[in-house]
This record gives structure tokens, sequence and C-alpha cells, in this order.
């Protein structure tokens, strides 16, 4: 076979394995050096310290699994309604959270795929899968593999299908064709995903400041919020998808995902005195097993404290 036959064969297999789209791209290191030099030291990551640790790797993808020369790249759509809010004090969950952790699901598909790239090659064929783990630069892989383009909200969109999508992907170093990386801008002149975050998050286009963001602080952010001047979460009690939600891209072509993802429209919405009444036995049985796990009970009481403090009485 040759390289080109087996891209395709490998593309066949992603297809049939549930992935909604799929490029090949290379390793070499990104040309985006300078921006995420600059990003980090002016304190954009916030308390995230391992964006610190892992820059060189994020700069240098072929150091991440030694021996890779190939980044195969897949789209998963997550998205689906949103429901209207319910009467009462209830705080706002993030589509991509409302089920099962994504980590969970997509790892037996990705494995597969894993295992149809090894069976493509010799014994010793390298094909390490990677769900948002690690320092895999998977927005920029994606673009290089020619699904898609960084909008100015720094999230890949994908002509024709928008931004709601898991992206993941298998570091191999089997002989792949690549694809042509996707050059055109079609943001155009809109800016209306910098214009409706409702904390101010992006100093300009493309530069997000995790600091200002409700995902960032709903979600990764240690420790308390100040007291004095808690952050505005608005309705958000963990994630947010304004920024999204506002693009014309998936105002036009975001459709329901398929059932592999099984969300719960319960979760779109959770209630603020419930959590506060909760037990950690409690919640590790109703959300241990969705995204809503990785800020604990402790995060998600702190973030529903932060959204009921915000609001008049008259808007609970």
């Amino acid at each position: 076979m040759t390289a080109h036959d087996r891209a395709r064969e490998v593309k066949a297999q992603a297809l049939t394995l549930g992935f909604d789209a799929v490029g090949i791209t290379d390793l070499e290191p990104t040309p985006h050096a300078a921006e995420l030099r600059r990003w980090l030291g002016e304190g954009m990551a916030g308390t995230m310290r391992y964006m610190h640790r892992q820059a060189d790797r994020r700069l240098h993808p072929e150091t991440i699994v030694p021996g890779a020369t190939r980044a195969v790249v897949v789209l998963k759509n997550y998205y689906h309604p949103d429901p209207p809010a319910p009467d009462g004090s209830w705080g706002h969950v993030a589509r991509y959270a409302r089920g099962e952790d994504y980590h969970t699901s997509l790892a037996g598909p990705l494995r597969a795929l894993a295992d149809a790239i090894i069976a493509l090659g010799a014994a010793d064929t390298i094909a390490r899968p990677f769900v948002d783990a690690g320092p895999v630069p998977e927005r920029e892989l994606a673009q290089r593999a020619g699904l898609g383009w960084i909008g100015k909200n720094t999230m890949l969109i994908a002509p024709r299908a928008g931004s709601f999508f898991f992206i993941a992907t298998v570091l191999t170093d089997l002989d792949l064709a690549l694809d042509a990386p996707f050059t055109a801008d079609r943001c155009g002149t809109c800016r209306r995903c910098l214009d409706a975050c409702p904390t101010d998050a992006f100093p300009e286009a493309r530069l997000l400041d995790a600091r200002r963001c409700i995902s960032y602080l709903t979600i990764e952010h240690r420790g308390s919020f100040d007291a004095a001047e808690p952050p505005a979460l608005h309705d958000w009690v963990f994630g947010c998808d304004v920024c999204q939600d506002v693009c014309p891209w998936n105002e036009r072509f975001a459709v329901t995902g398929d059932g592999a993802f099984a969300l719960d429209p319960a979760l779109a919405w959770l209630d603020l005195e419930e959590l506060d009444a909760l037990t950690e036995g409690e919640f590790t049985a109703r959300y241990g097993q969705t995204p809503l796990e990785r800020p604990g009970l402790e995060g998600l009481t702190r973030n529903a404290a932060a959204v009921r403090g915000a609001r008049r009485p008259t808007d609970a």
C-alpha cells in the first residue's frame, strides 16, 4: 500500500467508527511560538500551571510521542439544542458536559482507530490516542489537517458544521499522506463572538484571557473567588457556550449529534440550592462520570454561590 492508500483506509475506519470528520497532518513545530509565549508571559493562563510545564512540547509536537511523525485528527459532534431555563434558582451547564465524560465516551472508538492504524503497519507501529489530554495542540493540528480554521473566539470552526465538536488525535509513525491545511479565514469582519462575551475575555481577536473566561473560572480556576469582587458568572455554573451560540456558522450549520453522546437535558440546568445540600457521596454518585466531576462539589458550590450572589432578589 502507498501512503495515500493507507491514509484513505485510516479515514474510512475513522468514519466507520462514528467520527464526523478526519484529517492527517505532520508534527512539525508550531509557527505560533511567540503567541504562546506572550500568552503565558502575561499570565493569561491563570492558575493552569500545567500550560507552562507543557509549553515546549506544545510548540514541538514531534516530541510528545518519540518517533511519531503524523497526527490523525478526528472531530466528534456534541451539539444538542439548549432547553429553556426553568423557573427558580438554577445554574446553566455547557452543552458538552451534560452526559458521560467525553474522555470515556471517545476512548473506545479512538483506541479502535489506533488499532486499525497499527494493523496497516509493522508490529511495532506507534499509534497513541489522545482525548483532550497532555500537551497535544489539538486545534492547531486540526487546522493543519484541513478540518477548519481557528475562529476569533479561539475555537476550531469546521465549514458547514460549526464548532460544537470534540477534537481527538492519534499520534503515529505510520507513513500517511498529508492533507492540505485549511488556510482561509472565514470569520471575515464578523466579531459577534467577541462582542457577546459577557466578561470581555477577548482582549483581541484570537486571544483569550483565561482569567476572565467563564469556562476557565468555573472549571479550571483553583481556590476561592475574591469575596469582595467575585467574578461575573451570569447564570453559568459550569462552562459557557455564549461565544459559540452567537457564531453564525453554528446558527446556520450546527445539528444535533448522534446517539454516541446521549446527553441528558436535565443536566442543562442545575438547582443551585440542591447543590448546596449534596454530600460528597451524593455528588460522586450523580456527577462522578460526567465532566462536572472536574471542579468537584467544592468547585460547583463555589460557582453556585457566585451566581446567586450576582442576582438581585427578583432574578432568583
